[in-house]
């Protein structure tokens, strides 16, 4: 196991557990007044201490609760203990999510409409940040300062000059600031990445464990690729760079015009129309919301800008739809395609987020269960596989297990970087054996960068998916285990069970 809760943190969980079925009991009008007690405390903690927000829910108990507000309850608890540790031991950068309190990536100097005295603040957090030796490494503190730099350059009056004042303190640190990118450079460093992951799944991590656990599922859909390339024909080189050939290959790829971009949308909705008839078996009835989803091209302004690809979640009077990428459509052969399809359509995303959407969680449960959807939809992709989607089409199966080396890759390098120490060059080297080819939207320089600003947050979405699937390898009834695990929202890993013990 990778992942073991605190005898705590299972006591009030198995407590929780057990008081939920007192639910039935308790008259209907009572729990929808503590709901709104609840939800109304949640609305007003703001920017308060952890401590303090944690001694305004000290008067709630799950077992006056309806199940939406009880996750909500014990999810808040369970992320501001460890934010409480975290703002203790390690108080610097944005708490919870980056040693950093400005990068490229984050800052007020980012927002729509700059403040000059939020700029300031920002200012003064990365002085304070730096007497305490947490600078951004080198290559990063450069990009910060060009964006910054440039920002200023198109600002004008306070705001101007707050940048200003901004991009001079960040240039004083360029002599402090090293190469290393990982948080094991900072004091107690592993102990930062280890609550931070925590943090971000609900359940403590062994980071090394948890490594030794993703090197070894790469290297399994590394044999699964290298037998697929095989029946290709593509015998000879590493398996990225037979990847890298196939993506190539003329007869997979769609014309660079409107004619080959519809074509690709016209192939997805065909996948997603097999995927649709399979959610039943799968799920048993769900919300039509979730049905009601299509793929489509973006707007000729969308692409012209290369937008990323987007969702719009299905609603009242509106449709579900991901609105797919395809500016740079050479590089996307047709075979990649499906495992979007499962991904982000059905069974991923547009069933997780319509489920999510009507059960309305507090936004602090979205804050402390960050990598349940991503883990959701990878799990999602598995699921479709292992449902037959890909049987007897070699081609989209390598491109599901191309995606899934591409999320593998991913948290082999926030792991190698954050807990064994990789430098950049050697996190760029790995990801590109791993993966061969990157994906269009992520490239590899890029998302390495990124890594080093958010630790733990790429791991922590995979160890969201390889969780779900163990214990969905477990359940004795998996459409129950499915229906039960979304139809409250999103969940830590401590409370997957919290609604499934329940019935």
């Amino acid at each position: 196991m990778l992942c073991g809760a605190p005898a705590m943190n299972r006591r009030e969980l198995l407590a929780a557990g057990a008081s939920a079925a007192l639910l039935a009991k308790a008259p209907a009008f009572a729990q929808r007044t503590e709901d709104r007690a609840l939800r109304a405390v949640l609305d007003g903690l703001g920017n308060a201490p952890p401590e303090a927000k944690l001694e305004r829910l000290k008067p709630f108990s799950p077992s006056t609760l309806s199940h939406g507000s009880a996750l909500d309850l014990v999810t808040a608890r369970s992320g501001l203990r460890i934010d409480v540790e975290l703002a203790r031991r390690f108080p610097f950068g944005r708490l919870g999510h980056s040693p950093y309190s400005v990068s490229f990536a984050s800052g007020a100097w980012r927002d729509s409409h700059p403040s000059a005295a939020k700029i300031d603040a920002d200012t003064v957090a990365i002085a304070v940040d730096a007497a305490a030796g947490i600078i951004l490494p080198t290559p990063l503190l450069k990009q910060t300062i060009d964006a910054i730099r440039a920002t200023a350059a198109s600002a004008d009056g306070a705001v101007r000059d707050a940048l200003s004042r901004q991009v001079s303190a960040l240039e004083q640190l360029v002599r402090s600031s090293g190469e290393a990118a990982g948080v094991g450079r900072l004091r107690d460093g592993a102990a930062y990445f280890a609550l931070l992951l925590e943090r971000h799944t609900g359940e403590p991590v062994d980071a090394d464990a948890a490594h030794t656990h993703f090197v070894d599922s790469w290297r399994h859909c590394h044999a699964r690729a290298d037998a697929l390339l095989r029946r290709q024909g593509l015998t000879r080189g590493s398996v990225g760079e037979r990847i890298i050939a196939c993506f190539r290959q003329e007869k997979w790829l769609y014309s660079d015009d409107d004619a080959g971009r519809d074509r690709a949308v016209a192939d997805m909705n065909r996948w997603l129309g097999r995927a649709r008839s399979r959610v039943p078996a799968l799920f048993g009835p769900v919300p039509g919301a979730c049905l009601d989803v299509s793929a489509r091209r973006m707007s000729a302004q969308d692409e012209a800008t290369r937008r990323q690809g987007y969702r719009v979640v299905a609603g009242p009077g509106r449709s579900g739809v991901y609105f797919v990428d395809l500016a740079d459509i050479r590089r996307r052969p047709s075979w990649s395609l499906a495992g979007v399809v499962h991904h982000e359509l059905l069974p991923g995303h547009m069933i997780q987020m319509p489920m999510e959407q009507m059960a309305d969680p507090h936004p602090i449960r979205l804050e402390y269960a960050p990598g349940f959807p991503e883990g959701w939809a990878v799990y999602a992709e598995q699921l479709a596989a292992s449902d037959g989607a890909f049987a007897h089409d070699d081609l989209a199966l390598l491109g599901h297990v191309h995606w899934l080396l591409f999320r593998l890759a991913r948290v082999v390098v926030d792991t190698g970087i954050h807990q064994k120490g990789w430098s950049v060059t050697q996190a760029l080297q790995m990801v590109r054996y791993i993966q061969g080819e990157p994906a269009y939207f992520a490239p590899f320089a890029a998302d390495i960068d990124r890594i080093c600003l958010e630790p733990g947050i790429r791991a922590a979405e995979a160890l969201n998916w390889l969780t779900i699937a163990d214990r969905a390898a477990q359940s004795p009834e998996r459409k129950r285990f499915h229906r039960g695990l979304l139809e409250h929202g999103r969940r830590r890993l401590e409370h997957l069970d919290f609604r499934l013990r329940q019935g």
